[in-house]
């Protein structure tokens, strides 16, 4: 029996963020990673938009029973897309989603919209449990917005599901913001 999957390219390829197993490394073409706004949050999160000339590395795992309730209700702000034929991967799947803002749902970013610094730090951190020191280099080439400044709220997260780093995981994340030229600010 086949399940029903989906990608994740953000928050959810950290495992500390979700219960949903068993997870397999894979790729996404003909999306790319974006950092947007929406009138949904006060602070600016990741999407994907349709590129047909781009590939992001993430992960799959099942919705159990392909109840999607749970996982729709944690990604409020987006809407769900079939991926099925678009996602590179080693499972045997059903189908494969994947969660987009729509664009009707876009505003213009910058400091009223900033990157929370603590959910950058969950998804890089789980970027490289899952693909070694090439995820998270690769995370920070793929996605574009690095225009939109980065709070930063690793004193006291805003993120709901900030995780602890390590010293070196920090470092990682630093040098990755320092490479993309992001403007980080304080509250």
């Amino acid at each position: 029996m086949t399940m029903a999957f989906f990608f994740g390219y953000g928050s959810l390829v950290n495992r500390r963020t979700h219960a949903y197993a068993p997870v397999f490394n894979a790729s996404l073409t003909g999306w790319r990673r974006a950092w947007r706004a929406t009138d949904a949050r006060p602070a600016a999160f990741l999407t994907v938009v349709r590129d047909p000339s781009a590939t992001i590395q993430g992960l799959i795992a099942p919705v159990p029973g392909a109840d999607w309730a749970a996982l729709d209700a944690r990604e409020a702000a987006y809407d769900r897309h079939d991926a099925t034929d678009q996602v590179t991967h080693a499972a045997q799947v059903g189908s494969i989603a994947v969660y987009a803002i729509s664009p009707d749902r876009m505003v213009a970013g910058g400091a009223s919209h900033p990157i929370l610094l603590s959910y950058l730090d969950v998804v890089i951190q789980g970027f490289l449990a899952e693909h070694g020191s090439d995820g998270p280099e690769e995370f920070f080439a793929t996605t574009t917005g690095w225009d939109t400044p980065v709070l930063n709220d690793r004193a006291a997260p805003i993120y709901p599901r900030a995780q602890p780093l390590s010293a070196s995981e920090r470092a990682l994340v630093d040098h990755g913001l320092a490479r993309v030229g992001a403007r980080i600010i304080t509250g």
